[in-house]
Parts: C-alpha cells; structure tokens; sequence
C-alpha cells in the first residue's frame, strides 16, 4: 500500500481505558510513523469525540491504537462496521472473545490447545468464596486477575493463601469476572502474529526476563529494568513449536491482522501454556510487537503501513492492496 491511496485515515487513541495513558503512547507513535510514510494520517481520541464525527470528516479507515475495554473488545469494531470504515486488527467476535481471558481459554480448551487451569470467580461471589478450595484446585503460587483488563493491571500473584481475599478484592475493582489462574513456574514468552487464517505467520519469539519475575505495569511501560531477548535464546525446536502453538491460538479465535501471545514455559516439563492473547497490542517505545518486528528485518514505519495495509471489515474482508 502506498500513502496516496490510503486515503484519509483516523489513528484510534486514547479511549476510556484504565490503558489510555499506554494507548496515547501507542497512538502518537503509530501516527509519526505513518505521517513520516506519506499518510494522510490524524490522531481521533474516542474519549474527546463521538465515533460518528469519523464519517463526517471523510475518514476512508482507521487504525486502532487503542488498548482495553472500549477499544479492543469489539466495541469500537462494531461501531466501524456500523459507519462502514475498515479499520485494523481482528473483528467483533474475536475481539470480543480474546479480550476476555475465562472465554479465550474456553476456546483454546475446546480446541485442544494448553492453557493454565482455572477457576473463574464473580465479584458477587467474593463473600462466599472457598479460598481452600482454590487453593487445593490450583495450587501456589496463583495468579489471580480481572477477566477483561489488561496491561497487567489488578493482576497478583500470590504466594500465600491469606493474602488470597486481598488480591480477590483488588481484581474485583477492575472487573466483575475475576480469573484464578494456576501460576506456571519457568520462562517467559511473547510472540506476535501478523495475517490472517492461513496467511497468518509468527514474528520472533521474545523472551521476557523481568525484575525478580514480575512483569508488572510498571516494568512493562516505566523501567528500563526488564530484559527483552530477540533472539529468545530458547532451542530451535522449541521455539518452532510455540510459534506454530501461537499461530493454531490466534487462528481459532478467528483472529486477523494482528495480535501477539503470551506462553508460560514450564521449567521442569517445557510444556508452553497459552496465557492470554492481545489484539490491539501496544506500539510504544517500549512494546514488543515493533521489538519483534526489527528482529525479522521490518521497521516501525514499514510495520504500521502493512497493518494500515490489512484494515478490513468483518462484512466486507477487503483489504487494501
């Protein structure tokens, strides 16, 4: 796709999002780079301005930085396919359904694909929930965190079971749905995935090496403290075999685009386990799907014009040539 036939195109930021501050990172960073690339290319943040001003100012796409609710489970998509704008990233259903961590792994259950066991708790349930009965059903350490948040935000890992009611109430702040999640102990991955059904290809695996083991908001977005290892150092066939287990994930989930994985390497098995899926991930100075990309040869600006390149609708699937 070249900028003169990209026409007038909308850069999604911002939003009502616990991850707005993240995502009017990510935004600025797509719309630099997509203005140096040629492209008629404006910032619309959907928190200062209604959706419908998009078809009134003559925007032919858009692309979605946005992270979080409002923006990248299937809200924002539905509203696009309602004006007719194509737009990047998955669709409504599969935005919907990998924005939520309980269906996502309902889905991946279903289709055979390894996921962590978990037990799904709701925010009206927290008076009456067993905490011996999570902890004999997952075990400890355990990852307890909302549903439908990401960012790694209301996310804790506990270690004792006296301080499960605490990170119970700290999830249920985020979310109605809270996820206890067995804690899988080992290595640390992410892999980004680029297309659509067939088409769809893995980048560069990125092993996450994070202070004392948490990857947290802040060492996701604010330190320089956490390690990123593209090449992940991994052997050659277990590399191989994630990325072909985080292809099969995002495929079943109906995914397009793009979106990038995160897997838990077992230490004592090497079992991956599927974790979670981002459809809309970040595009900061600090996010992984650019990290990823430079390491297969694709630069940041290259990067966002092939994924302004896919923008599509669910009802039409047309994407720019």
């Amino acid at each position: 796709m070249s900028a003169t036939n990209a026409g007038k195109v909308a850069v999604l930021m911002g939003g009502r999002s616990a991850e707005r501050e993240v995502s009017l990172m990510s935004g600025q960073g797509v719309l630099s780079a997509l203005q140096a690339e040629g492209v008629n290319a404006h910032a619309f943040d959907p928190a200062e301005r209604e959706l419908s001003e998009l078809k009134r100012d003559g925007f032919d796409r858009c692309f979605i930085a946005l992270h979080g609710r409002f923006g990248e489970d299937g809200t924002v998509q539905g509203a696009l396919e309602l004006l007719g704008i194509p737009y990047t990233g998955s669709g409504v259903m599969a935005s919907s359904i990998a924005m939520d961590k309980t269906m996502t792994k309902r889905v991946w259950l279903a289709e055979g694909l390894p996921t962590p066991a978990y037990v799904l708790v709701r925010r009206a349930q927290l008076a009456t929930v067993s905490v011996a009965q999570l902890v004999e059903t997952l075990g400890l350490p355990m990852i307890v965190k909302p549903a439908r948040e990401g960012s790694s935000i209301g996310v804790s890992k506990v270690l004792h079971a006296q301080d499960v009611p605490a990170a119970l109430a700290a999830a249920a702040q985020c979310d109605a749905d809270i996820l206890c999640e067995q804690c899988i102990v080992g290595d640390e991955v992410t892999c980004p995935v680029l297309g659509e059904g067939d088409t769809a290809r893995a980048l560069p695996i990125i092993r996450i090496v994070a202070p004392e083991g948490n990857y947290d908001y802040q060492n996701k977005y604010f330190t320089n403290d956490t390690q990123y290892l593209v090449p992940s150092g991994l052997p050659a066939l277990e590399e191989a075999a994630i990325e072909a287990l985080v292809v099969k994930a995002y495929q079943v989930l109906g995914c397009r685009g793009w979106g990038r994985i995160d897997v838990m390497i077992d230490a004592a098995t090497r079992q991956p386990y599927l974790l979670e899926i981002n459809t809309s991930p970040g595009m900061t100075g600090h996010s992984l799907v650019p990290m990823s990309a430079r390491a297969a040869g694709i630069s940041y600006e290259v990067l966002c014009s092939q994924l302004l390149a896919s923008a599509a609708l669910d009802n039409a699937q047309e994407s720019l040539g």
